[in-house]
This record gives structure tokens, sequence and C-alpha cells, in this order.
């Protein structure tokens, strides 16, 4: 994949949007659909009413960048969140799974040990 993203939070608006829509739009749909900041840095996702085409909005610092891919065949999976919610946060993972075409449903993680740093002051 070209597009250059660095590490930061990936949102996923589960209401079907008009690929159509370009920056500025799409930065609207950000700010007043899902209640977020478009300059923080965070990756938007937008997937159209098919599920065929996906958007990806991105500040860069200097200016958006968009990923636009259509499928030839096929549908990207979204999750549905739960109550009344039009955005969900996902995973890094999760991202690369509904890319590639993985079920994300079917996916089970074995347990791992993280570590919390806790600061001392």
């Amino acid at each position: 994949m070209l597009f250059h993203y660095q590490a930061g939070r990936f949102f996923l608006y589960t209401l079907p949007t008009d690929m159509r829509k370009g920056f500025d739009a799409l930065c609207g749909t950000v700010y007043n659909e899902m209640k977020l900041n478009p300059l923080t840095g965070d990756l938007f996702i937008f997937v159209n009413r098919t599920r065929r085409h996906i958007k990806m909005l991105h500040w860069q610092g200097d200016g958006y960048a968009i990923f636009y891919k259509r499928l030839e065949k096929g549908t990207y999976e979204i999750l549905i969140p739960p109550g009344d919610s039009k955005t969900i946060t996902i995973s890094t993972e999760s991202l690369l799974f509904m890319l590639q075409g993985i079920v994300l449903k079917s996916i089970k993680k074995r347990k791992r040990y993280t570590h919390s740093f806790v600061e001392k002051n």
C-alpha cells in the first residue's frame, strides 16, 4: 500500500457514504456526523452503500490525503457498533483484515501478556 500513515487511531464511519464526496465533504462528515476533529492525524474510513468502495481520509500535517479503492469482486465487511453510534474505533489489524477481505467475526486471538506502564510521581 502506498498510503503513508503515522501512528494514530482508526475511526470507521458505519453509515453508507457517497463516494463522490471529496476532501471538504468528508471533513464535514467527520466534524458534523462523527463529532471528531479531522485535523488530529487520525484515519477516517468510509464505505459506500454496496460496500464495494472504501475511502480513507488522513490529515498529514500540511494537507489531506485520500486513499480510495474499488473492489472488482466481493465487498468490505464493516462492524456494526452497539446502539445508535455512527462511529467505531478499529485496530490496525482490523483495518488490514478488512482491506484483505478477511471475515472479522471469525478471527479469534490467543491470550497474550501485555504490560501497562505506570508512571511514578
